[in-house]
């Protein structure tokens, strides 16, 4: 089954995220620059065309001087069920790290683990798991 990916604009800090997601969940980036793919109206440095590809997969460049960069309201990118209960917390805390718990990841009444968390670059995810459920890939 095929997923949306996400796919970020963000303010000029697309390298330090791709990295910060690396980082946090694993995998590979590939990134080009403006100047790479002849685009203008930012510096040449800036990412015009960035990939994490492993556990978790999403895209992310710099915003253009025309284009919004990411604000996230009223939806989160949902790693619910993505790997086992371990790594999920694991991931909760990195994306925590210099960024914001909106609800702590933790068991729900009806016995499900899940919480909320916006990291420093303003997305927010929603992480949690079954106690006894199947990992999905």
């Amino acid at each position: 089954m095929t997923s949306p990916a996400p796919y970020l604009l963000l303010p000029g800090t697309a390298a330090e995220a791709l990295e910060f997601y690396r980082a946090t969940f694993g995998g590979v980036v590939t990134a080009h620059t403006f100047a790479e793919f002849g685009r203008f109206g930012g510096p040449g440095d800036s990412i015009a065309h960035g990939i994490l590809t492993g556990p978790v997969s999403l895209f992310a460049a710099d915003a253009g001087p025309d284009e919004d960069a990411v604000a996230m309201a009223g939806m989160f990118l949902s790693l619910l069920g993505r790997a086992d209960p371990d790594t999920l917390h694991a991931w909760f805390d990195a994306l925590a790290e210099h960024g914001r718990v909106l609800d702590p990841l933790i068991e729900r009444s009806w016995g499900a683990h899940d919480g909320q968390v916006m990291d420093r670059f303003g997305v927010r995810w929603l992480i949690g798991y079954e106690p006894d459920g199947p990992e999905t890939e």
